[in-house]
């Protein structure tokens, strides 16, 4: 049985469909694929692992003879998951084993953020570095500060444990369901939306994007949160509002933010977020380490296997193709 790999993936998960007897085809071109070639190398294909790929309804319909579709990360958006179940393919992902890579991430950002860091880098190559002024350029303090975390999860979790351990910040957190086991771990506190916007030192973003959470952080929801705030997004960017953010960083509604997501990504090499002191942005790295991407090669790879065998994959996004 064959399968195509839309990106070259860490060889442990390869390694792991080669030894299950599988025919592995990657793309191996440095460009995404488009709609029409996508299509075309899945045609004698009998699963397709995809990594950052658009899988909409034209894809699945041209594409519906393939017996598993697993996804190397843990968010499915980019994939039209009722269309997949109406054709009964199991979509899988890779849960659990990037929290703790996109949390460092998270409290990175926010560090990084606190001290102006980025900028001050920057200001060392442009040849900027001289005078010493004892006003210029400060930071603030994290220490004894208030952690806002919205979707407290996996990863928002680990952020939490990070924060409350490093700096001793109490924290607070915004579910649509409350996470007692988390409340028990780190002391958090669940309140409302506005609540959380109102009280947080750093509000740190750890949620799903879906129809109730794309554009949540706009104009409305800076305006409420305390001026000296930062602004932390390692989900999706489509969750805050860009162009909202740049605005309240520059009336000073909020006083910074760390991004490793944007929207649109990539962001455009000129857009003023990049050149603001009291902004950090990285290029979506989240889960960008050696042992973390190994072992999201590895989930989707056992995805892959499971469904190629007829059996229950073990990481279903869509359970309901079963039923």
């Amino acid at each position: 049985m064959k399968v195509f790999v839309t990106r070259v993936i860490p060889a442990e998960g390869r390694q792991l469909m080669i030894e299950a007897g599988l025919e592995v085809r990657e793309w191996k071109e440095k460009r995404g694929l488009s709609q029409k070639e996508l299509i075309s190398n899945t045609q004698d294909c009998h699963a397709l692992l995809s990594v950052g790929t658009r899988l909409d309804k034209e894809f699945l319909q041209a594409s519906a003879h393939l017996k598993v579709i697993a996804l190397h990360s843990v968010g499915y958006d980019n994939v039209d998951v009722k269309t997949a179940t109406a054709l009964g393919i199991p979509i899988g992902n890779t849960p659990g084993v990037l929290s703790g890579a996109t949390a460092d991430t998270a409290f990175l950002l926010m560090l990084a953020t606190s001290r102006k860091a980025f900028y001050m880098h920057k200001s060392i190559i442009k040849g900027e570095w001289g005078f010493f002024d004892p006003t210029a350029d400060l930071g603030i303090e994290l220490r004894g500060k208030t952690l806002g975390v919205f979707g407290l999860g996996k990863i928002g979790l680990e952020m939490a444990k990070c924060c409350a351990a490093a700096f001793g910040m109490q924290v607070i957190y915004h579910n649509r369901r409350k996470n007692e086991a988390a409340e028990k771990e780190v002391s958090a506190r669940w309140v409302s939306f506005d609540e959380l916007l109102e009280q947080s030192d750093v509000l740190t973003v750890h949620t799903a994007l879906t129809s109730e959470t794309r554009g949540k952080f706009d104009w409305s929801a800076f305006t409420k949160m305390k001026p000296r705030s930062i602004f932390i997004n390692t989900a999706r960017g489509e969750i805050h509002n860009e162009g909202d953010l740049l605005r309240a960083l520059e009336e000073k509604q909020i006083w910074g933010a760390g991004l490793d997501v944007t929207n649109p990504e990539p962001m455009r090499s000129d857009h003023p977020l990049l050149n603001m002191p009291n902004v950090s942005v990285l290029p979506h790295i989240g889960s960008a380490t050696e042992e973390t991407r190994a072992a999201m090669s590895v989930l989707a790879a056992k995805n892959i296997i499971a469904g190629l065998k007829g059996e229950q994959i073990p990481f279903i996004v869509n359970p309901g193709v079963y039923k």
